[in-house]
């Protein structure tokens, strides 16, 4: 009962914050295809649930071609970063697409950050 409305909860959120924040994802998802050339959401596989791997999404901020895992990827002085990925950064609209990971079931809107799959298989060698 308890995971249900949990659920029920992150739906509800996930739709209601979308529905209101759409005019802002549609400006941010132009902005970003104006300024720089590649996809507009970053896809990434990272562990969820009981390590289950799933695609986790975010707008793209840097520019395409370019480690991910590079040096210091939470700067905003990255040179990295595209000018509109500054941006979003700064004010965490990079993170929007998140919400369609909350409705897919692959995180919650309250728990834990999901983990890098790289990360994982460190984790366990160690």
């Amino acid at each position: 009962m308890k995971d249900l409305a949990k659920r029920s909860l992150d739906i509800f959120a996930a739709l209601l914050v979308m529905l209101v924040l759409s005019p802002v994802l549609f400006v941010v998802a132009v902005a970003i295809k104006l300024t720089s050339k590649g996809p507009v959401i970053f896809k990434q596989q990272r562990v969820g649930k009981n390590g289950r791997p799933f695609m986790f999404y975010k707008f793209r901020t840097m520019r395409s071609n370019v480690d991910p895992f590079g040096p210091s990827p939470k700067s905003n002085n990255d040179p990295r970063l595209t000018k509109v990925g500054k941006f979003l950064r700064e004010y965490l609209l990079d993170e929007l697409p998140q919400l369609f990971n909350v409705l897919k079931g692959d995180v919650s809107i309250v728990g834990l950050r999901p983990l890098y799959l790289s990360r994982v298989s460190e984790w366990s060698r160690q």
